[in-house]
């Protein structure tokens, strides 16, 4: 689990967000649980894209993957 800063905005036909730390992961919904859940799966898409596009990068490359945490504040 991660935690991630999530921005929602209200429009007239609705609300978008995105999450500050993490660029691409965004969305719209016509009400704020709506777009809370989006955000949620869009936050996986990205994450999982990132990772298999890195994979596919480095394939037949010596490289090391290793877990990595970070505090921020």
């Amino acid at each position: 689990m991660e935690k991630f800063t999530a921005v929602f905005e209200r429009y007239p036909e609705g609300w978008i967000g995105y999450v500050e730390e993490l660029p691409g992961a965004n969305t719209q919904g016509q009400t704020l649980e709506e777009t809370r859940e989006n955000l949620k799966e869009a936050i996986q898409l990205v994450i999982e894209a990132n990772r298999e596009l890195s994979r596919r990068e480095n394939e037949g490359k010596e490289v090391i993957r290793e877990e990595l945490v970070v505090a921020v504040s």
